[in-house]
């Protein structure tokens, strides 16, 4: 088995250092890519792309924020043995306590992991109150499934787990505040407009906000677990409401601004599809006809990771939700 068969021209720096450094057959592990992001504030960064039999589920960003008195985790990596992974690397690099690990989304990516902070920490999960909903639900199961079927002993500690504590005020209202060892910390519910339930967490005395996947690099969204209204009163409230100078994301590095290159690129291909789709439905076109035609409409996405995967979907989605919206109106 040789390295990871990956376009390494597209992943962040530590990666690409990382796979550069990496024996053949080797598997990238949290303390490979970990990089200090701001003071006090490390990330581990995952590969861009599909999840698959090399990567082993590490596909997505986790970060974790040390206050003095305790540390703040923001998302559990994609699978049991990769959230006991980023455990390790944390307890390696401070000897507090890890007290809290917030859940973004419910994505395996971001979630799949916390059952070893269930099972090795004292941490109070919160997550979104759609989590439970999610983990009733039919591509939970067979996000399980593949993962049980590819990742094998990965995954063989893996149970659902729900968040002690939930994010309860309204979409898009005020946050639930967190103030741990003189850091604060304010979660907001932004609807579901990329999974089951979505959260953004600002530092707002430091600029610094956490946005998970409401904006990517490098990479095209996948926009069907969500809600197109959702999406853009999200970005409105982090564009307009949260003072930003440092926006950490899901998916790729963290970008000082604004401007912020990755909020731009995402929500003009939302927004361009969107219009898309909404004008074939005011005209009449056929949904395959529609997503035919949106399919080469885009070349500048096409070299992104996941287009392939994701953009079909996305632009089915989007018809879907205009021909609601003509039929019924917005919400």
């Amino acid at each position: 088995m040789g390295a990871h068969p990956i376009r390494k021209e597209i992943q962040p720096p530590p990666v690409q250092n990382a796979l550069k450094d990496q024996e053949p057959g080797a598997v990238l592990e949290p303390a490979d890519t970990l990089r200090q992001v701001a003071p006090d504030i490390h990330a581990t960064y995952g590969v861009i792309g599909v999840i698959d039999e090399l990567n082993r589920g590490f596909n997505g960003n986790a970060y974790f924020v040390e206050t003095g008195e305790g540390v703040v985790v923001i998302d559990s990596l994609g699978s049991p043995r990769l959230g006991r992974r980023w455990i390790e690397t944390i307890r390696s690099h401070t000897d507090e306590p890890i007290s809290y690990l917030i859940l973004t989304h419910n994505h395996p990516d971001h979630s799949f992991g916390a059952i070893a902070f269930r099972q090795w920490t004292d941490a109070t999960i919160i997550a979104h109150p759609g989590t439970e909903r999610y983990l009733r639900s039919t591509p939970f199961e067979e996000s399980v499934a593949f993962r049980k079927s590819l990742l094998g002993g990965d995954f063989a500690e893996f149970e659902p787990v729900a968040p002690d504590r939930t994010v309860d005020r309204p979409a898009f209202d005020g946050p639930l505040a967190i103030e741990l060892g003189g850091q604060v910390l304010h979660i907001y519910n932004v609807g579901r407009h990329h999974s089951f339930g979505d959260l953004v967490v600002h530092m707002p005395e430091r600029g610094i906000t956490f946005v998970s996947d409401l904006y990517f690099q490098n990479r095209t969204t996948y926009m069907a677990d969500g809600d197109l209204g959702h999406y853009f009163r999200a970005h409105q409230l982090v564009s307009r409401t949260l003072d930003t100078r440092l926006m950490i994301p899901g998916h790729g590095v963290a970008q000082k601004g604004p401007p912020f290159p990755m909020r731009e690129k995402t929500v003009s291909y939302v927004r361009r599809l969107r219009d898309m789709m909404k004008e074939a439905v005011n005209g009449m076109i056929p949904l395959a006809e529609a997503v035919d035609r949106a399919e080469g409409a885009f070349p500048a996405w096409e070299e992104t990771a996941l287009f392939e995967e994701n953009h079909r979907k996305n632009a089915n989605f989007a018809y879907r939700e205009m021909e609601q919206e003509v039929l019924f109106g917005e919400d």
